[in-house]
């Protein structure tokens, strides 16, 4: 059975979004793929990138698939545009690219979602309450119970707290929310093809909070949730001293890490796989993945963008919808490296 293609929300207008996707859609074994954005903005970009290029062409479901071009569904029209400036009518587009890509996954039109960056400031400038994709695709789709996973260079890690200050995840991290990232870790590797992931617990505290005597949350609230997972069934260590998880993650030991915060899980990731990371959001009815950087605005409209996370986030999404597909029943349910 051939599924329908992947849609790729072209991200906010003025960061590297555009450029990615058509280098990334235009490599010779680029999945069937079409981008929601904006035509205009698309070809703009295609002229900044060296060498052979597919072409973005206009493209509406129902008519033929194009061959040798980037198919285009033209959401809106993004007017004065420019490379690198932060606008709230930019980051209402993106929204609108994201939200239009969700809904033909939902109806069936697309097979997955993949995202390229947004520009957070932008989307606030807006008028839109929300701290970023993982939260509004949980949104759309209707689910409260959702995580995300960064998976690259050999490492897989989701975490508890997402987009937070850092002064509030203490009292954020409780035995629920941690029992959650695990069992949620559990479903986004499976997702990827282990079917009984060994998943290892950081502690919060430095040395894993040394027996009490550095912080209480792991005696208290981490150490209960990793029991409570082992008595479902799963296989979880911790919580371990989140200075050394990641290296023995790295050695084979453990399949999967939950990170009690944003750069405790994702300083680790991006040191072994900065341009190559995707971003993964589990618990949805859908597949999405996304790049795992930013719009990039110092070099946005320069033609320098490495494309690889990109590359990476497209043949994860085809991979994950045909693992769905085959299943006998569905669930219900920055930065940017320069190119090399």
């Amino acid at each position: 059975m051939r599924l329908p293609p992947l849609a790729v929300s072209m991200g906010d207008p003025a960061g590297v979004g555009p450029e990615i996707c058509v280098a990334a859609l235009s490599r010779p074994r680029a999945p069937r793929a079409f981008v929601v954005g904006d035509v205009a903005v698309m070809e703009r970009a295609a002229l900044l990138l060296p060498g052979v290029v597919r072409q973005p062409v206009p493209w509406k479901p129902g008519e033929p698939f194009p061959s040798g071009a980037v198919p285009v569904l033209q959401v809106g029209r993004v007017r004065d545009h420019r490379f690198g400036v932060v606008r709230a009518s930019f980051g209402a587009a993106s929204i609108a690219y994201f939200r239009k890509a969700v809904e033909m996954c939902l109806d069936g039109t697309a097979s997955a979602v993949v995202t390229a960056p947004i520009c957070k400031e932008a989307i606030w400038k807006a008028g839109i309450d929300f701290p970023g994709h993982t939260e509004l695709v949980a949104h759309v789709c209707g689910v409260k119970r959702y995580g995300m996973m960064l998976v690259g260079g050999g490492l897989r890690v989701m975490l508890v707290t997402r987009h937070v200050p850092l002064s509030r995840v203490p009292r954020l991290i409780t035995r629920e929310r941690v029992l959650e990232a695990i069992e949620l870790a559990a479903e986004g590797c499976a997702d990827l093809g282990v079917t009984r992931p060994r998943i290892a617990v950081a502690g919060l505290n430095p040395h894993a909070g040394e027996g009490g005597g550095l912080g209480s949350e792991e005696q208290d609230r981490i150490a209960p949730a990793v029991s409570l997972a082992r008595r479902r069934g799963l296989s979880v260590t911790g919580p371990l001293p989140g200075d050394t998880v990641f290296r023995r993650a790295l050695d084979g030991e453990f399949d999967a890490v939950v990170a009690m915060y944003h750069d405790q899980g994702l300083a680790a990731l991006k040191t072994v796989a900065f341009d190559r990371g995707v971003n993964v959001t589990v618990g949805l009815p859908i597949v999405r993945t996304s790049v795992d950087h930013g719009t990039a605005m110092d070099i946005a409209g320069t033609g320098c963008a490495s494309d690889r996370s990109m590359v990476e986030a497209l043949a994860m999404a085809s991979a994950i919808a045909r693992r769905r597909a085959g299943r006998p029943a569905q669930r219900k349910g920055g930065s940017c490296a320069r190119r090399r």
